[in-house]
Order: C-alpha cells, then sequence, then structure tokens
C-alpha cells in the first residue's frame, strides 16, 4: 500500500465569517481527527496545480460580508480509476487575498489581520507567522461526500462535504459545493458573539463558507 498526500492552506477559509445561519451551505459537523485513507498499489497519483487550484471564502459580521480566495502551496491525490482513494493537500495561509474591497478600500488591512502580521493581532485569526500553512488529509470518499481532517494552527478535525471529481486526458477536476464549517472548532474566537466581552453589533460570524476548486496533473 501507498501513502498518498492532498493537501489543502488557507479555506482557508481557507476563512472567517459566513453568511446567516439559516442561509448556511452544507453546513459541517467538526469530529474527531479519523485515520487517513491508504491508497492500493493500482493507484495513479495527480499532482495539484496549484496556479489554477483555489479556496474560496465568504465570511460575514452584522451589517456586511468579505470574501476571497486563499491558495495551495501543493498536494496529491491518489486515484484509482476515477476513484479518489487517498490524498493529502497544504494550505497557503499566507496568500489569502480579499476579493470584494480595494486595497484604497482597507483589503490590505483586512489580509493583514487575518494573517496576523499586524502587531497585538497576531492570535485573533490565524496567526500566520507561526502557523504558515494548514492541511486537509482525506480519510475517506463516500458516494460525492469527501472526508478528511482539516488542519488550522494544530488543531485537527474531521469534516466531509460534497464534491464533484471529473476527468480530461490527464487532469482531473475536483470541486466541492459550498460548505459551512465553524471556526471556534479550530480555537479561532476573536469577535465571536459567544464570548462575553464582545459588544453584539460588532460580532463577527463563527461561520466561515468555503468552497474548493482543485485542479491536478497525472505526470
Amino acid at each position: 500500500m501507498t501513502r498518498n498526500f492532498l493537501k489543502v492552506s488557507g479555506l482557508a477559509a481557507t476563512l472567517i465569517f459566513a453568511v446567516s445561519c439559516k442561509e448556511n451551505p452544507n453546513e459541517v459537523d467538526a469530529m474527531d481527527a479519523e485515520t487517513e485513507a491508504m491508497a492500493s498499489d493500482a493507484a495513479v497519483t495527480y499532482t495539484v496545480d496549484t496556479a489554477n487550484s483555489t479556496i474560496e471564502w465568504t465570511g460575514s459580521k452584522v451589517g456586511g460580508q468579505h470574501n476571497g480566495i486563499i491558495g495551495l502551496a501543493d498536494g496529491k491525490i491518489q486515484v484509482n480509476g476515477e476513484t479518489v482513494e487517498s490524498g493529502e493537500f497544504t494550505i497557503d495561509m499566507t496568500s489569502i487575498k480579499v476579493l470584494d474591497i480595494t486595497e484604497d478600500e482597507g483589503a490590505a488591512s483586512l489580509k493583514s489581520h487575518l494573517e496576523g502580521t499586524v502587531d497585538g493581532k497576531q492570535t485573533d485569526f490565524f496567526n500566520t507567522p507561526e502557523y504558515p500553512t494548514s492541511t486537509f488529509v482525506v480519510t475517506g470518499l463516500n458516494g460525492n461526500t469527501l472526508e478528511g481532517n482539516l488542519t488550522l494552527k494544530e488543531i485537527t478535525k474531521n469534516v466531509s462535504f460534497p464534491v464533484t471529481v471529473t476527468y480530461d486526458g490527464d487532469q482531473m477536476m475536483l470541486t466541492s459545493e459550498e460548505f459551512t464549517i465553524d471556526r471556534t472548532d479550530w480555537g479561532i474566537t476573536y469577535g465571536s458573539a459567544t464570548l462575553a466581552d464582545t459588544v453584539k453589533d460588532k460580532a463577527i460570524s463563527d461561520d466561515m463558507v468555503l468552497k474548493v476548486n482543485l485542479v491536478a496533473i497525472s505526470k
């Protein structure tokens, strides 16, 4: 048997906020970490095309929301026929981009706050100076539901979400539906309404909506 790696940094996102609870798509129940999947000897390795792979994120607070993308640092997927058997993604948490506002409107400031590169705010969100990457390790594929261990800031939880996998020549495309995670499951509590000292009309949603767009190539 061969081990496999499919590294997901950043959903990321990468990643912090989301839409209101009643609108949250495919809300994830974060569970204890599971054993990583193993690939068979017949599996073919696909290497992630980092230039064409992203994790989209959407986050919200009272009165508004933001969205953007996070990049992948690397990753591999093991496929047998057209069945994903195992894999691991590495997410580049320093690649967070804010897309809904311009630099003049504060995109760089928001990026710095999320990445934790502002003095005194390192631990508010992702603290990338200490945790520059995150990972997603495949633990199974049940029908169209991908299961895996998502590690953010050294906390690992098992999550599952719907995906579509297609092939075109030597390329495979894995695209998820939008899904929602609760950032506090990974210890990211800044601005949460659950904290006693948070001003409620300035609270940041615990939920963040993510969408994986992965391209990988067999070599």
